[in-house]
């Protein structure tokens, strides 16, 4: 009796589960053509995901990242190729740092057409971060606000998956590292130097989180006496990263809220050949709130990113630029939302681009419409190569 019952269950659920295959066949095959993929994301996916609480959403993404739900992007243009401290980037446009926190998403996110992407912050111990909630998505001012705190699962885990993750991908996509230290840490240095030594060797770049608001304490090593004392602990270790792996350089993540004499002195200790830094990315989250923020939730405590940080670290950009007479190669990361966007950072003084918050709002196919508007821009512009605008703009008038 109890065979017939489930005879008579599936009899009852063919149909339906046969219709449900059929459709699940159907959206995989549609999702491999770009044109149709922005579509179903636009219509569907985003505001399906936004019905979740930011952070599981977050992790929505990167499932569908890690098991290649949109469509890969293999298109390049020689106007988007350059040469930034010895590596050969296919396009300007990075993925920051914070979306893939733990390196398990690598293979999927490089698919997607970045030039490359920096996963981490990763942090010697495992640690949970801080309590939830702890993401608060903006919608009305395109904008996001977090106080993560370096959720981790540790440099083991981290470079597990760095070394389980397909090299085929790493031909048109760099891998950048980027190394936060524990909350309970008492000796920052310590925890820098176990992953330049754990990880760098794993990497085309690795990155020395300074700047995020969300750790007590961290953003002091941007005075300059910090700073010294740490490029001068770890410079030995990366120069020995440097001479026995592919890792080319390393670079100070920032904050962009640094006053013009601290800013100064950080590009003077990143001048000196001596401390070992290759370059800054400008910049990391705002603490501080414009006025023109309309969401309930914009007095969240954390850092505040997406588009109103974006003339707050443009001008940055310009000043870091102007400051080490374009000698610096500069990651400009910070309320890229467009085509538009990348190319005034670039305009700017940035080498490089980096997005992560126009995302949450535009979906993982974003990156492939940038680089295809960005071409244009260049093109009108006269220019042959996306090197020959970087510094452009640089000397327009930065506001006080």
């Amino acid at each position: 009796n109890e065979y017939k019952s489930y005879l008579s269950d599936m009899a009852f659920f063919k149909p339906a589960l046969l219709k449900a295959v059929g459709a699940a066949a159907a959206i995989t095959v549609l999702n491999r053509i770009p044109a149709t993929y922005d579509v179903i994301e636009e219509s569907i996916y985003l505001p399906l995901v936004h019905l979740f609480s930011p952070e599981t959403a977050h992790q929505l993404a990167l499932k569908a990242a890690r098991y290649g739900l949109p469509p890969s992007d293999s298109s390049s243009s020689d106007l988007l190729r350059s040469e930034v401290l010895g590596l050969e980037f296919s396009n300007p446009i990075g993925l920051a740092a914070g979306f893939d926190k733990d390196c398990e998403a690598i293979d999927g996110l490089m698919r997607l057409g970045f030039g490359f992407v920096e996963v981490g912050s990763v942090t010697p111990q495992a640690q949970s971060g801080n309590p939830k909630p702890r993401v608060f998505r903006l919608p009305e001012d395109s904008a996001v606000i977090n106080r993560y705190g370096f959720p981790s699962k540790g440099y083991e885990v981290a470079k597990q998956n760095i070394q389980s993750s397909n090299s085929h991908f790493r031909s048109n996509s760099k891998l950048g590292i980027n190394l936060g230290v524990n909350k309970s840490s008492s000796e920052p240095l310590k925890d820098y130097i176990v992953g330049i030594e754990q990880l760098g060797s794993l990497a085309d770049y690795l990155v020395i989180n300074i700047s995020s608001p969300n750790t007590p304490g961290l953003r002091d090593l941007q005075s300059r006496a910090r700073l010294q004392e740490l490029l001068a602990g770890v410079r030995e270790h990366v120069r020995h990263i440097q001479h026995t792996s592919s890792c080319r350089f390393l670079l100070l993540k920032i904050s962009p809220d640094l006053n013009d004499d601290d800013l100064k002195e950080v590009v003077e200790l990143a001048l000196d050949p001596e401390n070992g830094v290759g370059g800054l990315i400008v910049s990391n989250t705002t603490t501080s709130r414009p006025e023109n923020l309309q969401n309930p939730q914009k007095d969240e405590k954390g850092g505040l990113s997406g588009r109103p940080l974006k003339e707050i670290s443009t001008e940055m950009i310009r000043k870091v630029y102007r400051l080490s007479d374009g000698k610096l190669p500069i990651i400009g990361v910070g309320g890229v939302d467009s085509a538009e966007d990348v190319y005034e950072k670039i305009k700017a003084g940035a080498s490089l681009v980096q997005l992560y918050t126009s995302l949450i709002f535009r979906g993982l196919g974003h990156v492939r419409r940038i680089k295809r508007e960005l071409v244009k821009l260049i093109e009108a512009d006269g220019f042959t190569n996306i090197e020959e605008a970087v510094g452009a703009d640089a000397a327009k008038v930065v506001r006080s």
